[in-house]
């Protein structure tokens, strides 16, 4: 049996302020349940402000006020032993971070220095976790770039001095140089043309497969999750609204809001105007009662908006958070479907 890595239960993540005498509590991410394997590359997707980027530092033990931990766990199986990020001290979230913690952030100006040199860089983020020095480390910092399909030259360069496609490159290569158990993906190809794009995709599936690492891959393309990705969950104002494997999430989704996801796919050839998802996000400040998603959706009832749906099996390996789950396949145009043909 295929062995879980990570085990999120019951989270919640909560931005919680008082400015002025006024208390605010934002419910970035609301009781979500889910689990990640060994060795595989589980995609969320959602719309902007849907709770993607919160959640996904809570995974990476990146945790700020005023973001604080409610309620829940996040409990990872790591080589070197159990931990839980919502109970961990900061010495233990030291320990593994890099190591078997790794996080390719969004955009490869947010993680180099402009003032800095590359190979200083990779000693900031390698050196300790590697545990090396001298001859052994740089044999193992160049045998990386070349994996990377990048020249030993790059490491005297300053980030200015590199293309874009090349700087993602480098990201990636601080956050895998340590061959990390888990690697955390915020939109790695974000502000990068089609042709890098693909390059960086097939990237990181390689060093995936040549590591054996878990990867979450965030990003809003659901084209992106259809090539790339083994599982999806899609996320909506702070909520798991469905999870299961890529494939039937495209041609069988069954939540509303994946299947809206699914429809507004472009394809060649195909010009018909398809009517956009009416109304926007939640504020998560205050949420509305019952499923989030009734006041957008076009199947909500009476019980939709009262009663808040739970999270369950509706196939194999595939859950869903809606009272109607069994009425959504209709809302999927046939030729959508295409995209994972």
């Amino acid at each position: 049996m295929t062995q879980d890595l990570l085990k999120v239960e019951g989270l919640k993540a909560y931005y919680q302020m008082n400015y002025y005498g006024v208390e605010r509590e934002v419910r970035a991410v609301d009781d979500i349940t889910m689990t990640i394997r060994k060795n595989e590359i589980y995609g969320i997707a959602g719309e902007s402000s849907s709770g993607k980027t919160s959640f996904i530092k809570v995974l990476a033990a990146a945790i700020r006020p005023p973001m604080r931990i409610v309620d829940g766990s996040v409990k990872y199986d790591f080589k070197n032993g159990p931990m839980d990020v919502a109970t961990a001290t900061p010495a233990q979230i030291e320990a593994v971070r890099w190591k078997h913690l790794s996080y390719i952030m969004q955009g490869s100006m947010s993680v180099l220095n402009p003032v800095r040199r590359i190979g200083r860089t990779f000693e900031d983020f390698a050196k300790r976790p590697l545990g090396l020095s001298g001859p052994a480390y740089r044999e193992r910092v160049l045998n990386h770039l070349e994996r990377l399909k990048l020249p030993a030259e790059v490491l005297n360069a300053y980030p200015h001095e590199l293309s874009g496609g090349m700087r993602q490159r480098v990201t990636i290569g601080l956050a895998t140089v340590c061959h990390p158990e888990f690697v955390i993906a915020d939109e790695p190809t974000t502000a990068l043309d089609v042709v890098v794009q693909k390059e960086v995709l097939g990237l990181i599936r390689e060093i995936q497969q040549d590591m054996g690492s878990s990867v979450v891959f965030v990003t809003h393309d659901m084209t992106v999750h259809a090539n790339m990705t083994d599982r999806v969950g899609i996320i909506y104002a702070g909520r798991l609204v469905e999870e299961g494997p890529t494939r039937q999430m495209f041609f069988a989704p069954k939540h509303p809001y994946t299947a809206h996801l699914v429809a507004s796919l472009p394809r060649i050839g195909d010009t018909a105007q398809r009517p956009a998802l009416e109304g926007r996000p939640p504020s998560l400040a205050n949420p509305p009662s019952g499923c989030r998603f009734h006041p957008r959706c076009p199947l909500a009832i009476d019980k939709c908006r009262t009663d808040v749906p739970p999270l369950i099996p509706v196939a194999n390996d595939h859950r869903s958070a809606c009272w109607r789950w069994q009425d959504v396949e209709p809302l999927v145009a046939p030729q959508h479907q295409a995209v994972m043909a």
